[in-house]
């Protein structure tokens, strides 16, 4: 019922549908293109499966194209070229800066306009493969694989501003491929009846020191202050708390926080998010929670639409 109440929800189904009675014609590249997305605002580990498939794809030129949300530019940046990072993090957006500095094997570049931003990839990279960050819901450019990050709390949701969906759950349809994301994944086995599933699991979980990258192996002796900016610092919490790591304060961030005022004290011990601690000066007393994740079958599906 909210629906027949929600202009947003009007907008939404009138732009999908130029787009799927082709009143709106993609952009077509002459190199194969990975759309990564989701349903809902917020975190669901695009970047984790981006840095995934970064790593599967490394024996090509990947390029990753981001919009480079949170950033104070506009236009199309070229933040890094085959991991020499070109700009900061301010100017190309924490998330596209963290995979430049992740994958030095991929070039990174930002632009609000995808097309625009990836015929200057063509012109400038030559790429052997694009992947599109958060692509979902920007259907301006043709993709060859559409895959989809579905959380559990997806299928309650309801559509902005009700809910967290940025657009109806029947725009799952749409995806060639769907991931079960998160950290509640061990209970989820939902199916969907027609499309692969997959299930994104997080693994080698590890506290690192950002001064120097080190792994710190003392983290149950100590008691952090942590804190995060991300679209949902809730799961951030939740997972300290799951690995048996001790908080005596937690502070909650918007999304893409630029910490310009945030200072840390010399006394106290803190952590935080990779994606937050890059935006930070490295120090002894500051850590950050990294992980890895695995997608079994992924790699199969990506080179089988690659060498097609």
């Amino acid at each position: 019922m909210l629906d027949l109440i929600n202009p947003y929800a009007y907008a939404v189904r009138i732009r999908n549908w130029l787009y799927d009675k082709n009143f709106i014609k993609p952009c077509k590249l002459p190199v194969p293109v990975l759309s990564v997305g989701n349903l809902s605002v917020g975190g669901s580990g695009k970047s984790s499966l981006v840095r995934y498939m970064g790593g599967l794809l490394k024996d090509l030129h990947v390029c990753i194209l981001s919009r480079g949300y949170g950033r104070r530019t506009k236009g199309t940046i070229l933040a890094s070229e085959r991991g020499r990072l070109l700009v900061s993090w301010e100017d190309a957006g924490d998330e596209p800066y963290m995979l430049a500095k992740l994958l030095p094997w991929a070039s990174v570049v930002v632009d609000e306009n995808r097309c625009r931003g990836a015929f200057f990839a063509l012109e400038r990279l030559k790429p052997d493969i694009f992947i599109l960050d958060d692509g979902f819901q920007h259907r301006r450019i043709h993709r060859d694989l559409n895959i989809l990050l579905l959380k559990k709390k997806d299928l309650s949701d309801r559509l902005f501003p009700f809910g967290r969906l940025r657009e109806p759950l029947s725009g799952m349809e749409r995806a060639d491929i769907i991931i079960l994301s998160y950290a509640d994944i061990e209970n989820f086995d939902w199916r969907h009846p027609t499309k692969p599933t997959l299930k994104m699991v997080r693994e080698n979980w590890r506290v690192v020191r950002s001064s120097d990258g080190k792994v710190f192996e003392n983290f149950k002796e100590t008691s952090f202050i942590a804190f995060a900016g991300l679209g949902d610092n809730s799961q951030f919490f939740k997972s300290l708390e799951r690995l048996g790591i001790k908080t005596k304060e937690k502070i909650s961030l918007p999304d893409h926080y630029s910490y310009k005022d945030f200072k840390l004290k010399e006394d106290e011990f803190y952590i935080t998010t990779l994606k937050d601690a890059i935006k930070l000066k490295p120090s002894e007393n500051l850590f950050y929670l990294d992980f890895d994740v695995r997608v079994d079958g992924l790699e199969e599906i990506l080179l089988s639409k690659i060498r097609n």
